[in-house]
This record gives structure tokens, sequence and C-alpha cells, in this order.
């Protein structure tokens, strides 16, 4: 068994099939049919939703899983058409091209292959800490703004409307009055999809809801000869097979593409590291976040050169394959091959489908991605943290979204550094009876010293807090006058070089008042690097650095 788990990790391509066996060959191609089913009518409509013909969501589903399957390590993980990032890229593309245009097409897979050289670039230089720049408010906030998106932009087919242009929010106003106009049939249409999707995933996630409506739907379209009656369909969908292709786009054009390729690839992989490490290969190893970036990489490279978009990661439908009983990415590999086989031979069953139904499908998206219960839960625990759902809604809805994803990003960023700047200085007492240092707290009895002070700071010192690290220390030695001040270092994990002239101030401050100063449990690996990098050893003796507070106060106090 271990043999076969360090085979499989060090499996240069197509990981998840390294010690294949035979016997697991049914329920990867049983998990294969399930997956199709569901991601058929899925990726025909998130392809509706970026301005694209329906099969090129197919192209963008094969790829994804042909380049998952390849460079990828998660067994379970689908790749393909998202909704999560089709309105970030579609949107950013519209304001270059106009959608549907050959231009907004070249755009769009030279966007995939960027944003594919990125992924590859992330994974192979093991960049998985890239993937914590969105906290978990900004994302719930990120998700909830991307929600309003896709109803809105759905919200036409489904009432029978011509879509509205401008920003999101005129949009709204435009809907809200034009209700009147609304077409029944497509309404009923539309809202009885929502009602089978919503129906089929609340009694059984493997029941393909989405492909269950829009059948009935088609039936329902061809029966009752609703076209005559306003009710849109797809059309001819061409039975054409992805070709390599690459973009015609002048240099330009291309770099006017890096920052959407990047906001792009962060939220990916974001998105890519939250899916597997909820559904891990294996449950008692780490998940290889860095491993899968290379997968949705080369399936975002594939993409582009399949004349498609980029793709992402789905937590539904990774789902899907764990709850079927999927062994390995065979079961994506199955599923692409269905829909390979659709493409070739089935295009004509796809003619009737009504524009209505694939917006059903993508409102049921739409309400999915609002985390209510996390809202809550954040509200509940953390009112100030609440805050940033709305605040990054807000940014995501009344900008243009993929200004609004940037402003997300920043918006976690400033949040994170907001955080670190907060950490204060704080005093340690002793533990009755024992050599335990602990933080002072007002509910628990503590001991001190006559004339010593421990006190320490809970964070990295970095330029952002060494500053006020310098006061409080001040403070300290202003009120408590000590003969001895021990810095207990086991929060502080990185010091950088701001923060290292300020350490030497410091202890060079200690020596001007007569205090002597030790450090204590000075942990980090990368924090005792720079004391010597630094050379903070040579106003701070090394025989002034201690295992324990204990350890310096039995040497020093006296």
């Amino acid at each position: 068994m271990a043999q076969d788990a360090r085979t499989a990790t060090s499996w240069p391509l197509f990981r998840s099939l390294a010690s294949y066996r035979i016997a697991l060959l049914p329920a990867d191609l049983m998990a294969g049919l399930t997956l199709a089913a569901i991601a058929i009518p899925e990726q025909m409509a998130t392809a509706r939703l970026g301005g694209f013909a329906p099969q090129i969501g197919f192209f963008a589903f094969m790829a994804g899983s042909l380049g998952f399957a390849m460079l990828g390590g998660n067994r379970f993980l689908s790749c393909g058409a998202d909704s999560t990032i089709t309105p970030i890229f579609a949107g950013g593309l519209a304001a270059i091209a106009a959608a549907g245009s050959p231009q907004y097409q070249g755009l769009a897979i030279a966007l995939a292959l960027m944003v594919g050289a990125m992924l590859l670039a992330s994974g192979a230089f093991r960049l998985g800490g890239i993937a914590n720049l969105l906290s978990v408010p900004v994302m719930v906030g990120f998700l909830a703004g991307i929600s309003v998106h896709i109803m809105v932009s759905q919200l036409p087919g489904v009432l029978g409307l011509e879509a509205p242009g401008g920003p999101t929010l005129d949009r709204i106003g435009v809907l809200a009055g034009e209700l009147g106009r609304a077409n029944p049939y497509t309404l009923c249409i539309g809202f009885g999809v929502l009602a089978v999707v919503f129906l089929s995933e609340m009694m059984s996630a493997k029941i393909p809801g989405a492909l269950i409506g829009l059948a009935a739907a088609t039936l329902a379209v061809i029966g009752a000869g609703l076209e005559s009656k306003g009710v849109k369909v797809v059309g001819t969908v061409p039975g054409t097979l992805p070709m390599p292709t690459w973009p015609q786009l002048a240099p330009e054009q291309w770099v006017r593409l890096v920052p959407l390729a990047f906001v792009i690839t962060v939220v990916i992989m974001v998105q890519t590291a939250a899916t597997t490490r909820s559904f891990p290969s294996d449950p008692d190893r780490p998940a290889d976040v860095d491993r899968d970036f290379l997968g949705a990489g080369a399936g975002s490279m594939l993409a582009g050169l399949f004349g498609a978009f980029p793709v992402n990661a789905s937590p539904p439908r990774t789902g899907i394959v764990a709850e079927t009983g999927g062994q390995s990415q065979l079961s994506g590999l199955a599923a692409a091959g269905i829909v390979l086989a659709l493409l070739a031979f089935g295009t004509g069953l796809l003619q009737r489908v009504p524009d209505a139904a694939l917006a059903g499908i993508l409102l049921f998206v739409a309400l999915r991605i609002i985390r209510v219960k996390q809202i809550a839960t954040i509200y509940r625990q953390s009112r100030a943290e609440f805050l940033l759902i709305p605040a990054t809604a807000a940014l995501i809805i009344v900008l243009p979204i993929q200004q609004g994803a940037a402003l997300g990003i920043v918006l976690s960023l400033l949040h994170g550094i907001w955080s670190t700047t907060r950490a204060k200085l704080i005093e340690f007492d002793r533990v009755p009876g024992t050599t335990i240092w602990w933080p002072a707290h007002p509910r628990i009895a503590g001991e001190r010293i006559p004339g010593v002070a421990v006190v320490g700071l809970q964070a990295p010192l970095s330029f952002l807090n060494a500053p006020d690290f310098r006061n409080d220390v001040a403070d300290v030695l202003k009120e408590s006058r000590p003969r001895l001040l021990v810095l207990e270092a086991s929060g502080m994990v990185e010091i950088d070089f701001t923060a290292a002239q300020i350490l030497l101030e410091v202890f060079k401050a200690c020596g001007e008042q007569g205090v002597t100063i030790a450090v204590a449990r000075l942990e980090s690996v990368r924090a005792q690097r720079a004391f010597e990098r630094f050379e903070l050893h040579e106003v701070l003796p090394r025989d002034r650095v201690f295992h324990s507070v204990d350890e310096a106060v039995r040497a020093l106090a006296q």
C-alpha cells in the first residue's frame, strides 16, 4: 500500500491511473456516465453565459478533463467550463471586442493560453500560497457578486425579453420596468427547469436534474410548437470536433489581457485548492495543491489550443464523481468521451433546446454559489469580517466585473495587512507552581517576578508592525522599569529587514538603559536565519537566546 502511494506521488503523467486495477473500471465508467449527464447541459449553459456557441463549452470540458487527467493529482476533480470565472472574463473581453465576434473568440483563446501558462508556472514553482490571496469572507462576497451577475444576465432569457446593455444596476432597473412584457411560456420553461434541478438536488446529487429539465423543456417546445409563440431555441449546433488553433492577435492585445489573466488565475487557484482539499484523493495524505495547479493549467492550455476559453475546477461536479464511486480521472475521461460522441453524432438533438431552459440551469447555479450558511456564521462570529462580504459583492456588482474582481483581491490583501498591523505586544505571566509562562489574562491567575518583564509578539515581525513593536517595548520599559526583559519569540515566524533594524535599536536601547534583554523560544527557522543574516547576534550575544522563558529567567534574573 505504501509502495502504491509512493508510485502515485512520483508518477509524471496520468497520476491517478498509477497502479490502476481493471476491477475499478465499472465504477469509473458509471461515474463518468453520471458526470456527463450533469456536465452536458451545464457546459452548454456556461458557454452561452460567456457569449459562446454551445459546442465551445463542450470543447472546454473535453480539454479540461484531458489536461487535468494528464498532469493533475486529484482522483476526483472535474475541470471544465465554470460559471465562477466565465462572467469575469466575459466582462473583460467584452470591453475589448463585441461578444460573439471573431476577435472576441481570439481573445478568449489567448486568455486561456495565458491563464494556462500562469497556472503551470504556479504549479511548477510551488506557489500554492497564492491561493490564499482571497480570505474566506472576501471569497464569499465575491461569489455573491458573481451570482448577481449570472442572474441579471440570464433573466432576459427566462422572461423572453431582449437583454439590456449597460452597467449591472441599470440592467436590473430596465428588467424591472419590463416585467409586464414577459413571455409566459419562457417563464414556465425557465422556472420549471429551475424547479426540476432544485428538487433533484434535494433528493440526490446523483440525479441529473439539469438533463431531465432540459429534455422535458425540449419535448414541450417540439410538442406544443412553442417556437411560434416566442420561445427561442439554441438552433443548429455544428458537429465540429476540436481542432488545433492559434489566435491571430497583435502583441499589444496580448499585453492588454495580462491583468485579466492574472485575476482569472488567482480565482482558479483559490477554487482549485478549495476543491482538491474538500475531496482529497487520500484522506491520510495532504492534498497536493501545486500538482493540481499543473492539471488546471494543462486544461486551460488545451482549451486554448482547442479554440475554447479558460477552465476551472468544479466543486459540484467533483462531488458527483466522488459520490458516484469514481476511482480515478478515468471517470472524467469517460465523460469527455461521451461529450465527444455527442458532438460527432448527436448535435441534432440539441437544436430545439430552449434558451430559457439553459437560463434556468444557470439561475440554479447562481443561487447555489451564494453561501448562505457561511454568511450567517461569519456574521455571528466576526462582525468586522462580515462587512467584507457586502463590500466585495458591491465591488463586483457596481463596477465592471473584471475591475471588481481585481479590487476584491486588493481588499483581501488589505484585510490581511490590517490583521497583521493589529498585532500588539503582550505580557506574559508565570502559571503558579509551574515553569510555564503564558499570556496574561484577567480571568487567569498568574504571577510575576519582580524586576522581570516577559513580552511577546504573536505575529511575524515586519515593516508593517515593527514601529508599533518598538513603541510598545518602550512603554513596557517606562512603566515596569524591569532589570530583565525577555522577548518570547515563538510567534515571530519571520523577521524582515526593516524589523531587524528596529530590533537592533531595541537591543541597544535596553543596553543603554541598563536593562538585560534575552530572547526565548526563537523556534522559527526563518527567524533564526534572520538573526544570522541581519547580524543581530553582534548586539545580542548568542548566550542570551534561550529555549524557554523559564531558562532565561533562571539564568539572568539575578
